[in-house]
């Protein structure tokens, strides 16, 4: 009997640990910003949220970065109301890790605007949402239900010029929930690097 209720516990920790679904409320967590701030999803009750997971040492992220793909993207969301969230789940001593300092130098150099950029080294946030890729997005809308994962585009390379012939997921997905329609592609494929947990 007692083997048994141990068993029944681990299977219902398993389960409050479930992959991240559409349609299913995000999972919550708090993590550190950049700047040393505690953000908790919490805090965004009632906005539209977009995780990014990102390493700049990954030359899937770079191709978004250096056409400016990314820094558009981010501008017209947050100009719009929209909370992003870029998250590095890179381990210490694994590629992409950096400090707070180095993490705000990237976003002054690249021009990029992030609400905040969230430092989770210990992958805690990661395992959570179960991030495999650099970039892999998400998207939760204002009432706190996940309704978009995977890719950033359709186009799963390094070149630069894929950029423009793009289907971009994320900016579609977020035009819909601007005209509160459903999101018409709600899981795609995420491409990138490996997140270096």
């Amino acid at each position: 009997l007692h083997a048994t209720y141990v068993l029944c516990l681990v299977l219902l920790a398993v389960v409050a640990q479930a992959a991240p679904k559409v349609g299913q409320p995000a999972p919550d967590f708090t993590s550190v910003d950049s700047h040393g701030t505690t953000r908790s999803l919490q805090d965004y009750q009632g906005k539209i949220v977009v995780l990014e997971w990102t390493n700049h040492q990954c030359p899937f992220v770079g191709k978004h970065y250096e056409t400016g793909n990314m820094q558009a993207l981010q501008k017209v969301a947050t100009e719009g109301g929209v909370t992003w969230l870029s998250v590095i789940s890179s381990a210490p001593g694994k590629q992409g890790h950096v400090s707070g300092t180095e993490a705000n130098a990237l976003t002054a150099s690249r021009k990029a605007s992030p609400t905040a950029v969230l430092l989770d080294a210990d992958g805690v946030v990661g395992r959570l949402y179960e991030a495999r890729t650099t970039p892999h997005m998400y998207i939760i809308d204002a009432s706190g239900t996940l309704v978009y994962m995977g890719g950033i585009d359709d186009k799963a390379s390094t070149q630069y010029a894929d950029v423009k012939t793009a289907k971009n997921y994320v900016r579609v997905a977020l035009d819909e929930l601007r005209r509160d329609q459903v999101v018409s592609t709600p899981v795609t494929r995420p491409y990138g690097c490996s997140v270096k947990y």
